[in-house]
C-alpha cells in the first residue's frame, strides 16, 4: 500500500502553520497580527500564503462566515513526522542513527531535553521488546 504523501510546507508557510497550531482556527487578521510581532509581513501575502497552503492541502477554509477561517489541515506532530521522515531519506540515506547524532551533536542538548530523548529510548526498546515477544 502506497503511503499519501502531503506536500511539504515552505518556511514561509510553516510559519502561517505554527500560528494556526498555536491559536487554533484563525482569520487572515489574526494570523497577520500575530506574524507582524516578530517581522512586518503584508495582509495580502498572509492571505496569498493561506490560497497556496489550501491548494497544497495543508490548511482548511471555513467559508460560511464572510470573513473565512483557517485551520490546519495536519497536526503539528504529523507534519514534524513528515519533514523528518523525508530528511531521514534525502539527507541522512534512511540513517536514523546519523539523523539524531547530527541533531544532537549540531546543537547542545539542555539536560531536561536528554531525559526526554532517554525517556523516549525507553519507550521505543520496551515497544520493540513487547513486539519481538509476541511473535
Amino acid at each position: 500500500m502506497k503511503k499519501l504523501t502531503v506536500p511539504k510546507p515552505t518556511d514561509a508557510e510553516l510559519s502561517i502553520l505554527r500560528v494556526l497550531w498555536d491559536k487554533g482556527p484563525s482569520t487572515v487578521r489574526c494570523i497577520c497580527d500575530i506574524l507582524n510581532i516578530a517581522k512586518t509581513t503584508k495582509y495580502t501575502t498572509v492571505l496569498k500564503f493561506l490560497q497556496i497552503l489550501h491548494e497544497k492541502g495543508l490548511v482548511t477554509r471555513d467559508e460560511t462566515q464572510r470573513t473565512h477561517v483557517y485551520s490546519a489541515a495536519l497536526s503539528q506532530g504529523e507534519t514534524q513526522r513528515q519533514l523528518v521522515e523525508d530528511l531521514l531519506h534525502k539527507a541522512f540515506n534512511g540513517s536514523a542513527e546519523q539523523l539524531v547524532l547530527q541533531a544532537i551533536g549540531s546543537k547542545r542538548a539542555s539536560p531536561e531535553e536528554m531525559a526526554e530523548i532517554q525517556k523516549l529510548i525507553r519507550k521505543v526498546e520496551q515497544k520493540d521488546g513487547a513486539t519481538e515477544g509476541e511473535k
